[in-house]
């Protein structure tokens, strides 16, 4: 499935090294899935799905030969393997999670040492992780290589809280432990930003904020033929799928929306596919199936096309997203959004004046913002151009490069010698 914390660091490198600077990019667990060229290349791939699983299920495995835990990583087994999988479920890693969280001290100590050989050869100035389920790997770097490091939040309280007890209590304690490990997190949004530090007791000073941006090329103004109503996002109830085709169907029971149409793009797994079934099922059932497009798994160059069709855009998730990078790649391409107020979206609204804010988890509601937009088309054009033009001046991925090369010098220059 395509990820978009791995998009966004993919793109994010990208931009460093076109700034100048060296940097290295390691996969983890599984081979990467990007819209754009991989910035991993070259690099060998780190607790490998199948062995970190391994590691936890038996003693036996973690004293296995090198020969044996290299054939585990091979890239296409773990893609072979990836592929049969339902998903990853917070209900079944409660054990696994929390092993991960104490790093030298869990099951996949020796997937660390890995890791921590290949960093003294490559001699980095600064790591920086991924999200803060990868922190149980920061102190033993940090000590070993005695270089500071760095950790990002990427909206790990939603798998974390979903973790059954008592592991949700103790993984959340053990991360708020090893957070001492880490010189400065990184948080996409001021809500994220201050929703980790409260839960994690870290003080203000210790994270700094840095917008995600996108690289901007192939992002061009929108130019629906016909009044369409898009979502691109992982097709799941928590994005808040199921609320959009509701509020969707209401539309279409307007005279003046009789003729809108939805289109529904973004990641589907094995584990997603039933609610997109269950959902086909309704709209079949109120008659407009012709009316709606299903478009899973897209690349790049088709998602662009995908968000040039539309005429207003919506993922109203019902949980506390951390950003939400489609809404800058859609007011990248002049769609107007419609977002629910709460989480990082009015930040974002704010800060672009790209779309409207409707009331969190209200169908009724959803589907009276909507028809503002689709009935007003110079409001909607006139949203979309403002928040095109913030993305191009604020959130594009140089920008951010920039504010991150910032973060890394002071993060060094602080770094005790």
């Amino acid at each position: 499935m395509y990820c978009g914390a791995c998009l966004r660091d993919n793109a994010l490198v990208a931009a460093l090294r076109r700034l100048g600077h060296s940097v290295v990019m390691a996969p983890l667990y599984l081979p990467l899935t990007l819209d754009e060229e991989n910035q991993s290349s070259g690099a060998p791939l780190f607790y490998s799905g199948i062995n970190v699983y391994l590691d936890q299920l038996s003693p036996a495995f973690r004293r296995a030969p090198d020969w044996l835990h290299r054939l585990l990583a091979s890239p296409s087994l773990l893609k072979l393997a990836s592929g049969a999988a339902a998903g990853t479920r917070a209900e079944h890693l409660g054990e696994l999670t929390l092993s991960m969280l104490r790093g030298e001290d869990g099951n996949q100590a020796r997937e660390l040492d890995e890791l921590i050989r290949w960093l003294k050869v490559e001699k980095p100035g600064v790591v920086c992780l991924s999200n803060a389920l990868l922190i149980g790997m920061a102190g033993k770097i940090r000590r070993e290589l005695r270089v500071p490091v760095l950790c990002s939040f990427q909206g790990e309280d939603g798998f974390l809280d979903l973790l059954p007890e008592p592991h949700r209590k103790n993984a959340w304690q053990t991360l708020a432990a090893r957070a001492a490990d880490v010189d400065l997190f990184i948080a996409p949004s001021r809500y994220f930003g201050a929703l980790m530090g409260r839960r994690l007791k870290i003080a203000p000073a210790r994270i700094k904020i840095l917008f995600n941006g996108i690289n901007l090329a192939g992002f061009d103004p929108a130019q629906p033929r016909e009044l369409v109503l898009g979502y691109f996002a992982r097709l799941c109830r928590e994005k808040g799928l199921d609320q959009l085709v509701a509020a969707f169907l209401r539309l279409k029971k307007r005279p003046h929306l009789q003729n809108l149409k939805l289109r529904v793009g973004g990641s589907c797994g094995p584990a997603d596919q039933p609610i997109v079934d269950a959902l086909r099922n309704d709209i079949a059932a109120a008659g407009v199936l012709a009316d709606v497009e299903f478009c899973p798994n897209l690349s790049r160059l088709e998602k662009q096309a995908f968000l040039r069709s539309l005429s207003v855009f919506s993922v109203p998730a019902t949980y506390g997203e951390a950003y939400g990078l489609y809404v800058i790649e859609a007011m990248a391409s002049a769609v107007p959004v419609v977002q629910p107020d709460h989480a990082a979206f009015p930040e974002l609204i704010a800060a672009t004046g790209g779309g409207i804010l409707v009331p969190p988890n209200n169908q009724s509601a959803l589907a009276d913002g909507l028809e503002l937009l689709l009935s007003d088309p110079p409001r909607a054009r006139a949203l979309g151009d403002a928040g095109r033009a913030a993305v191009s001046a604020q959130f594009n991925m140089n920008t951010m490069a920039q504010q991150m090369v910032q973060i890394c010098r002071d993060a060094a220059l602080n770094f005790p010698s």
